[in-house]
């Protein structure tokens, strides 16, 4: 499965902030969407980096008054990993595990078009297997039509 085929499948748009964004501002955005990291744009398609929800308890906890005061473009990872829309999903699962990151954003071009998660990969070869499952029963069973 290609990455593109998950993206069309998604139905959540894009959750951005940029880098001037508090750190609390963004907790919020983690906390109302239920999501585990946000993309962080200077444009509205131009990935400029990523923050996760551990980089901001990791910020909090080594000095709680930055919730308040500082913003995301201090603790943001700017050096992103991202895929295209074009690469196998097993590709990406590799990156993910190579590099131990949870998501990877997807660009064309320039331009940020989404968001892969482990989820998404887990979900996708979830898929793989029950459809190869249903065709190896009907093979075993000789229910198979050729």
């Amino acid at each position: 499965m290609l990455v593109k085929e998950i993206l069309t499948q998604k139905t959540r748009d894009l959750i951005t902030v940029e880098p001037q964004t508090t750190l609390k501002d963004a907790m919020k955005l983690l906390i109302d969407h239920k999501i585990s990291c946000l993309l962080v744009t200077a444009e509205p398609k131009k990935l400029v980096g990523i923050i996760s929800d551990k980089d901001i308890f990791k910020a909090v906890y080594e000095n709680m008054s930055v919730i308040e005061t500082e913003t995301v473009e201090k603790f943001m990872e700017t050096d992103v990993i991202v895929g295209l829309a074009e690469d196998d999903v097993n590709y990406i699962a590799g990156l993910m595990t190579i590099n131990k990151v949870r998501h990877i954003p997807i660009i064309e071009g320039k331009d940020l078009v989404g968001l892969v998660s482990v989820g998404d990969v887990v979900k996708s070869h979830m898929t793989d297997i029950q459809v190869e499952n249903r065709y190896l029963k009907i093979y075993i069973s000789g229910d198979y039509p050729a």
